[in-house]
């Protein structure tokens, strides 16, 4: 008997701390990995690889906030590979990342993030083990992986509070500072206007700050809205939109213009198909204002029926 309320205490305490792990994730992430330009290789690598990523990505505990299953902030990485230097396991590519987040009492998904990293070169050899370390740049890989995770974090964050992404923001930015010392390419403040500094530098600097008002007026106030009353979410959205031309007026070439538009421009022209035709060729003048070489798809927003 006491035999058996051993072994039945043992397998609670196993399942608490197991969901106790598992609501400290933040992160339902899906990975991918395509090798494809690389020839005549051994592919085992490559499904290592996904599958360290996969675990380090789901497992880390990114935030102290709790998460129940159904509150993970769905995301995926798709890691496409140009070459590998099989005797020094150096892989370079590209790294697509994508984020989701719920719209209030319906079943639709917004993008909030819709990225291509073109900056992405790390080693990676068969038994290597990722460890995360929040003091200290274990190797680049990670240190992208935990670049990526927070500006998830953040960006999400900021959809539902006004500025609550900011702590994620400070740790991006730690992972930022930590990196830069590597020589590392894709950390470089002024490398480019759209490596990872850049895209850090978009969300936190004075000039751009008008893009995290944008995130929880567009999400909070306008879609979250929308299931509700229509007309109000919509114009809460077409208000928020003020902000890009805000933005564009002082930094023109700043990649949160980019990221905003990618994630969102094809929502756009839903969320403006019933809209009157006032409001269509306000929002269309705004938007083009900012992208004039996305006149084809802009046009859409003014040819929609009402």
């Amino acid at each position: 008997m006491k035999k058996t309320l051993l072994l039945i205490a043992s397998i609670l305490l196993c399942a608490f701390f197991a969901v106790a792990d598992d609501e400290a994730t933040a992160l339902n992430c899906e990975v991918e990995v395509n090798s494809q330009k690389i020839s005549n290789a051994n592919k085992d690598i490559f499904n290592e690889l996904k599958e360290k990523v996969t675990d380090y990505m789901n497992t880390t505990p990114w935030s102290n906030a709790i998460f129940s299953t159904n509150e993970k902030i769905n995301c995926k990485l798709l890691l496409t590979l140009s070459s590998w230097d099989e005797n020094t396991g150096l892989m370079k590519g590209d790294l697509q990342i994508q984020s989701q987040r719920p719209v209030f009492n319906s079943t639709y998904t917004t993008a909030l993030i819709n990225f291509r990293d073109t900056k992405v070169d790390f080693h990676f050899e068969t038994g290597q083990q990722l460890v995360f370390n929040e003091m200290e740049m274990e190797d680049n890989l990670t240190a992208i992986l935990n670049f990526w995770a927070y500006m998830i974090l953040a960006l999400d964050f900021d959809s539902f509070e006004l500025n609550g992404g900011t702590p994620y923001y400070d740790m991006a930015a730690q992972v930022v500072r930590l990196a830069q010392s590597s020589g590392e390419s894709g950390w470089k403040a002024f490398e480019d206007n759209a490596n990872r500094s850049a895209v850090l530098s978009a969300f936190t600097e004075t000039q751009t700050a008008p893009i995290r008002q944008m995130l929880y007026d567009y999400h909070r106030m306008g879609l979250d809205q929308m299931v509700i009353t229509v007309d109000k979410g919509r114009s809460a959205i077409t208000h928020t939109l003020e902000n890009l031309g805000k933005i564009y007026s002082v930094a023109p070439l700043s990649v949160c213009l980019t990221m905003f538009k990618d994630a969102k421009l094809d929502e756009l022209i839903n969320v403006y198909s019933k809209a009157n035709t006032t409001e269509k060729e306000t929002v269309y003048e705004m938007l083009y204002q900012v992208y004039p070489s996305e006149t084809n798809r802009l046009e859409q927003i003014k040819k929609t029926e009402n």
